[in-house]
């Protein structure tokens, strides 16, 4: 369904990688951590991480005492410790205590848009992704969609870099530049992306051209914004909306060019004219209303995928509303100093707290929510992602991590949520080779302490990530 082959692009853009001169400096940010890592995955000796609780992504029930042989990239083998065929002089990891659970998966973020509390197309450079990029990886999440905003050729080059095996940091997909309104979504005053970061087409013709050049690009998806910007505050004054013919061009084009498209809203009524124009991921939750039956059925009747992003509105008010998750060392190992002087601001607690923006986003967490379990009930595919590192308070990793609680708020359970976050963030993406702890399965898992069946926060105590059969991360906390 237009997702493109990851082995053709890898070896395509380290190609360019290398005429283009990027490389060195792309791989120069992982110093000889990064050459290491690659050594490793390319090393034969086989690994196997044994006496450990299991859950393996599917939704099933946890197996306890399992074991799991990796070797390369690729996980190998999967069953219960003992009984499991271990090849002679394979290293053993004793992971008695602890519960492993496939490597996060993240539908819709962003990269290279924030640093600090900087937002602006000076922070689209390669270090400042790949910075972003560990980051994810030290929260456990392995693969991180960036849904637009993004600079051809950088943003094309470290995404075919990611996905070779040894890259540090999670993997990388995504949409090239994605496509915006002239003077409306995403608003330039607030997001001060430059133009070669999205397109705003006025004509059809520019509209299609778009989507050309995106699919010459070898973009993942396409991306568009259709929303007035009000965010639920009937005094905001509404930013210009795209106009249907616009939208309905886009969606045509590309999927004339084998190209799925995910959808920037907020409302109701956008919701059901998008997926009615054939938009095949709602790539925010519906916020304004309750769901209704009509858009329950176009949703399922038409295959579309759903991302809540619940914890987007949340972010909007949780560190002004609570200054004590400063002292949090999960939010700690993800925050800058300019972030942390920021949040410790009275002045800014208290101008964010009291603000518009912050009473509608309480309002808009709980019909997200309301709406996510709907959804989820009736059997619509649900994605998993969080809007991180579209503004600075969407912490990437942190905000992952929040995403999880807030759907086990909404009325999932802990081993739901990670569903969503594991194989059904996979299955969104057309990806089969990772979500799921299974024999020939990329090697991207979490090794938690302790067991998230029984609370949701476990996910925050990672002893270790590994990323391609490579163990790259850990612990996220120092003990």
């Amino acid at each position: 369904m237009g997702w493109r082959s990851k082995e053709k692009q890898a070896g395509q853009g380290l190609s360019r990688l290398l005429l283009a001169g990027v490389a060195a400096s792309v791989i120069g940010l992982g110093g000889t951590a990064g050459s290491a890592r690659a050594q490793q995955a390319q090393a034969s000796s086989p690994v196997v991480l044994e006496h450990v609780r299991l859950f393996d992504g599917t939704g099933a029930a946890e197996q306890d005492d399992m074991a799991v042989l990796v070797q390369g990239s690729r996980i190998v083998s999967v069953g219960h410790t003992g009984k499991l065929a271990v090849p002679k002089g394979a290293k053993r990891i004793d992971l008695s205590g602890k519960t492993l659970i496939p490597g996060l998966i993240s539908n819709h973020s962003h990269v290279g848009v924030v640093s600090g509390t900087s937002v602006g197309s000076q922070n689209f450079t390669a270090p400042v992704i790949k910075g972003a990029l560990d980051q994810y990886e030290r929260y456990g999440v392995t693969t991180v969609t960036a849904l637009g905003l993004t600079k051809s050729p950088l943003f094309d080059d470290l995404r075919q870099a990611q996905h070779a095996d040894g890259s540090a940091g999670a993997d990388l997909f995504g949409v090239d530049q994605g496509i915006g309104v002239p003077g409306g979504m995403p608003p330039e005053g607030m997001v001060k992306v430059g133009k070669d970061q999205i397109f705003r087409p006025a004509t059809v013709a520019e509209a299609q051209q778009a989507v050309q050049t995106m699919a010459r690009e070898h973009t993942d998806l396409v991306k568009l914004w259709v929303d007035d910007f009000r965010n639920g505050v009937a005094s905001q004054k509404p930013l210009p909306v795209m106009k249907p013919e616009i939208w309905q061009a886009v969606i045509n084009e590309a999927h004339s060019q084998h190209l799925r498209v995910a959808v920037h809203i907020h409302d109701l009524d956008y919701g059901k004219r998008l997926v009615a124009a054939g938009a095949d991921i709602i790539a925010h939750g519906v916020r304004d209303e309750p769901v209704d039956g009509t858009f329950i059925a176009a949703l399922k009747d038409r295959g579309v995928w759903y991302i809540p992003t619940i914890s987007l509105d949340e972010a909007t008010y949780l560190f002004a509303e609570q200054p004590e998750i400063l002292n949090d060392p999960v939010l700690k190992a993800g925050l800058s100093a300019d972030l942390q002087k920021q949040f410790s601001d009275p002045a800014w607690r208290q101008k964010t707290a009291s603000s518009p923006l912050a009473k509608a986003s309480h309002a808009a967490v709980a019909m997200n929510q309301k709406n996510l379990l709907t959804l989820y009930k009736a059997g619509v595919k649900i994605g998993f992602g969080t809007d991180s590192g579209a503004a600075p308070v969407r912490i990437p990793g942190f905000a992952e991590h929040r995403e999880l609680r807030l759907l086990v708020q909404a009325g999932l359970t802990p081993l739901q949520a990670l569903t969503l976050a594991t194989s059904q963030a996979a299955a969104l993406l057309n990806l089969s080779d990772r979500g799921v702890i299974a024999p020939g399965k990329r090697a991207d898992f979490v090794v938690l302490e302790a067991d998230p069946a029984d609370n949701i926060a476990a996910v925050d105590q990672i002893a270790a990530v590994w990323r391609g059969g490579v163990r790259a991360a850990g612990p996220l906390v120092p003990r």
